[in-house]
């Protein structure tokens, strides 16, 4: 089960569709394997990037049973259950849980412009899960909208056991994590865990100023783990050498509303997926994205070689 001390890397699982935009149970065993075979130490389905906004509940269900059922018990499997509807964030997330996850992931809906909303809304939601549900809170606001604050965090921590993890993907976001570690230290509150998402973007600042992993997709996750593994080790400068070697490929899958599409390419060519169809509404790839990419991959294999 997640806990306050899950660390390491929780790829972001993208949602195969085949070319038709149906989804594909069929490539369901090599994504992950794909994703296992690379070292990651958790999988996260139904994220943003996993395109679960485009799901229906019976798909997403679908979906997350057949991937929890391929992995085992060879990892931990966070679940995203982020709905407006508290009645379809419970059913999900029990459901899921009943499959195996180890715990679910939340972002705060759109609407909520205050911290009492915001604590209130938690508190509704502890109260549908009930207390065996682990929770992962999901600070993303350029697409919630929704700001978590230093202080709103510390205070939703001391008044809900169930979160055990806040995935930080505010930007700039680096300082909450040393306010939220500062506070922890002072014995202000208990600690829960911290990862960082965002692509990959700024991974080994997030370590260094108290992170205890990420939590994101990437074409290359054995990136993220190399780095996450030898910070912890120890070797910085180890860790932040193989993340500027990424760097490029990183920044070019940044690119809003359209770097789902690089990535799920990506997969396509790494034999991970067997189409690299966006659902619609979504981007494609024209020509010219193709030989862009084809020239940061040849770029990245000559610096990798």
């Amino acid at each position: 089960m997640l806990s306050v001390d899950t660390r390491g890397v929780f790829v972001i699982s993208a949602t195969p569709f085949d070319d038709s935009g149906a989804l594909d149970l069929a490539s369901v065993p090599a994504l992950a394997d794909y994703y296992l075979g690379h070292g990651v130490h958790g999988i996260t389905l139904l994220g943003m990037m996993g395109e679960a906004n485009k799901l229906t509940q019976e798909e997403s269900l679908t979906f997350v049973r057949a991937m929890v059922a391929h992995i085992g018990a060879r990892v931990p499997v966070v679940v995203g259950v982020s709905h407006s509807s508290l009645h379809a964030l419970r059913d999900l997330a029990h459901a899921s849980m009943q499959a195996g996850a180890a715990g679910v992931m939340i972002a705060p809906p759109t609407g909520l412009r205050t911290d009492d909303q915001q604590f209130s809304w938690f508190g509704d939601v502890c109260a549908a899960l009930g207390p065996d549900v682990p929770c992962v809170y999901q600070d993303y606001p350029p697409t919630t909208g929704v700001f978590l604050s230093a202080s709103l965090y510390l205070r939703l921590a001391a008044a809900y056991p169930q979160i055990a993890m806040l995935k930080m993907e505010d930007n700039p976001g680096l300082d909450k994590i040393t306010r939220i570690r500062a506070a922890e230290a002072r014995d202000e509150v208990r600690r829960t865990s911290i990862v960082v998402g965002n692509g990959g973007l700024l991974l080994p600042q997030g370590l260094a100023r108290g992170a205890d992993g990420v939590m994101t997709g990437f074409g290359y996750p054995e990136m993220l783990v190399q780095v996450y593994e030898r910070h912890t080790a120890g070797d910085v400068d180890g860790a932040e050498a193989i993340y500027d070697t990424y760097l490029p490929l990183v920044i070019y899958e940044q690119q809003p509303g359209f770097g789902l599409a690089l990535r799920k390419e990506i997969l396509r060519r790494r034999g991970a997926l067997r189409s690299a169809r966006v659902r619609a509404p979504g981007p494609r790839m024209s020509a010219t994205d193709v030989v862009e990419l084809d020239r940061v991959l040849a770029r990245l294999h000559a610096r990798l070689s």
